[in-house]
């Protein structure tokens, strides 16, 4: 067999973008600041001008014989700014050549208003008014946001030209050469020091900004990696049952809505099981990877193909009528056929890898449910299969062999138990540490009057419908107590419970009332709900298993993570035990899914709960459960259902503890 890697998700997640050189971080900070510059300094200005001119009323009040020359500066430089700027504005001129228009014109007017005040008679007075000039020294360094080195050359201006001015103007005055000298310079290195590290701060806080971008951008693409890992099969590459489901209810709704048609195929590999036990899981999964590239190759863009589970596909395609979904259909057959797969160990004269394909069309007769599109491509599927595989079967409403049998088990599960139609079936669930039985599972079996079997998958979902499901699960419990808990056949009996049982008011009463009639503690009986049923969490279902757990009896978590509720139901609810689905110790032969797997006991193990792992089938699994330290197991390997008078007792008795009757709250 051709050599091949499925290599579709061993994709790793997004590693760590490259973060920019220092000098490209300069050139990022100066253009990311960009626009916010241009504002600030078109807004600064205008406070600034607006500031500048009512100095003007100090002009008039201290030195009135020059106020008019001061004033007549200020008025001109100010207005002659203001348009120089505004004309940068609107043209989009760069921020630094605005900065050097409002630079030089805080020089021209602070040496402007120094030198035409100074020609004052009110020599006093302008000796105090002088120290206002550290006002536009401080503008430089503080008020606008120049660079560092910039604002340092326009202050450092200003400075000289008010050391100038006070030593040529008042000459015989030391002492005040020595406070205002040292009052310009204290100001000039002051506020120097302080727009050094406004300069810095606003540059690690772009650096802040620009690393919380980048980690965004990062976290952004690994949960879009993520969430496409969650919704991709790790051994194909195909979409997982998650997003297959997900899209079967967009094209149902849109079907519900505006009558698109569309057709749902389900494709087993023939005798999979045959060919894994013969050549190896690896060249199992080899075989599973390269049948779905040739399916997904077939297929076009508006078509979904999926692994639904195991060695089974699923194809959604829009379809017009029943002639084209058969035709995809049948290509879809002929591309796996002609890969020509070497497969020994089939008995039907065929050497060759097939396939078989169910497939039903959504019609306006196929009912308000949309699990019933399944259940009539599963029921394609084993007419495909009973008529010897390697083909494609259409259901069809009118034919006898696939028609809706619905009403006939309704009919059936009204005298089931009183007929002894019905029956229950035990799988033992092991401790994986001491290696003997925990637990059995007790899993109910129908057949038809002529002793034909109901798979659960039909006959569960009517029972539910119709409400049979109350009395089956009575009698499910009475049953599982006679025959397992009072002949001590395992420490515990485990027992599937339905959403409406659970919403039934007053189940709990009704389950004390069995249980005292058995004469049995609860503390032997466990109740599995299963993660992907679809039951509202509501106060009354929570308040019905807190009654369920006062009697002592074990609530356990069933089929963990093939649903969407697992993480909240753990979150709201304190489980004895969580089954963690089949599904995923079987992707234990890639990378991924024996990561994905472990992560999963991780997560249930740091919530208490134990941990039971379904579908262990060799010899290698449940060695790798021993590794992981998990409690239990339950798979074919371990032991495969059985009738209760077929029980070997594999663990010493446990001796029946007195039964609680503790009043149950009526839910």
């Amino acid at each position: 067999m051709p050599q091949a890697t499925a290599g579709a998700t061993d994709s790793d997640l997004p590693e760590r973008k490259e973060r920019p050189s220092p000098g490209h971080l300069q050139a990022l900070y100066r253009s990311d600041r960009e626009q916010a510059r241009r504002m600030s300094v078109r807004h600064g200005l205008w406070v600034a001008v607006l500031v500048y001119l009512i100095f003007s009323v100090t002009d008039i009040l201290l030195i009135p014989d020059v106020a008019t020359l001061t004033i007549a500066v200020r008025f001109s430089v100010g207005v002659a700014t203001l348009l120089m700027v505004e004309w940068q504005f609107r043209n989009h001129s760069p921020a630094s050549h605005m900065e050097f228009t409002c630079a030089v014109a805080l020089v021209l007017a602070y040496v402007g208003w120094l030198f035409s005040s100074i020609t004052t008679q009110y020599t006093e007075t302008i000796s105090y008014y002088l120290v206002f000039g550290a006002i536009f020294m401080m503008s430089a360094n503080l008020f606008f946001s120049f660079r560092f080195s910039f604002s340092l050359l326009v202050s450092g201006l200003m400075l000289v030209a008010s050391l100038f001015v006070i030593l040529s103007h008042f000459p015989l005055k030391n002492v005040y050469h020595l406070s205002f000298g040292v009052f310009y310079v204290s100001c000039f290195v002051f506020t120097s020091y302080v727009n050094w590290r406004l300069n810095r701060e606003r540059y690690n806080v772009f650096l802040n900004e620009l690393e919380a971008k980048f980690q965004h951008a990062e976290a952004t693409e690994r949960g879009k990696e993520l969430l496409r890992l969650s919704r991709t099969d790790p051994l194909t590459g195909l979409e997982n049952r998650r997003a297959i489901d997900d899209r079967l209810h967009d094209l149902w709704d849109a079907w519900q809505r505006q009558g698109e048609t569309f057709v749902a195929m389900l494709i087993d590999v023939d005798f999979f099981k045959r060919f894994n036990d013969c050549y190896g899981h690896q060249e199992g999964d080899l075989c599973l990877v390269l049948v779905a590239e040739a399916l997904r190759k077939t297929i076009g863009e508006s078509v979904t193909i999926g692994r639904y589970g195991g060695e089974e596909f699923i194809v959604i395609a829009p379809v017009k009528n029943s002639e084209q979904a058969m035709d995809l259909a049948e290509e879809l057959r002929r591309a796996v056929e002609k890969l020509a797969l070497r497969h020994q160990q089939r008995r039907d004269g065929v050497h060759i890898v097939t396939v078989s394909i169910g497939a039903t069309i959504a019609r306006r007769h196929t009912g308000s449910k949309l699990e019933k599109i399944i259940n009539e491509a599963d029921r394609a599927l084993y007419l495909a299969k009973a008529s010897g595989r390697n083909c494609v079967k259409l259901f069809d409403p009118n034919d006898p062999q696939s028609s809706d049998e619905s009403e006939n088990i309704a009919a059936l599960l009204k005298i089931a138990i009183e007929t002894g139609l019905v029956s229950l079936v035990y799988q033992p669930i092991k401790d994986v540490g001491k290696n003997q039985v925990e637990a059995l599972e007790a899993l109910m079996r129908l057949r038809m009057l002529d002793g034909t079997s109901v798979p659960p998958s039909l006959f569960i979902p009517v029972a539910e419908r119709t409400g049979a499901i109350i009395e089956l699960g009575r009698w499910a419990i009475r049953t599982a107590c006679r025959e397992v808990i009072a002949n001590d056949l395992a420490r515990i009996v485990t027992i599937n419970v339905s959403p409406v049982q659970l919403k039934m008011p007053g189940f709990a009463a009704s389950v004390a009332q069995l249980l005292c009639e058995a004469g049995v503690s609860g503390n032997r009986l466990a109740f599995e709900i299963t993660e992907g049923l679809e039951m509202e969490m509501h106060s009354d279902v929570l308040r019905c298993i807190e009654d369920l757990k006062t009697l002592g009896i074990e609530i356990w978590l069933d089929d963990f993570g093939t649903g969407f509720a697992g993480l909240s139901w753990l979150r709201l609810i304190e489980f004895d035990t969580v089954k963690v689905d089949r599904s995923f110790l079987h992707d234990c032969v890639s990378v991924r899914g024996n990561d994905m797997f472990q992560d999963i006991v991780r997560l249930v193990r740091n919530r208490g709960p134990k941990i039971l792992v379904e579908g262990v089938e060799s010899a290698e699994q449940l060695d790798l459960l021993h590794r992981l330290r998990i409690d239990m197991a339950q798979g074919f390997y371990l032991g495969r259902p059985t009738r209760g008078d077929h029980i070997h007792n594999e663990v010493p008795p446990q001796g029946r503890s007195p039964a609680r009757c503790l009043p149950a709250r009526t839910a």
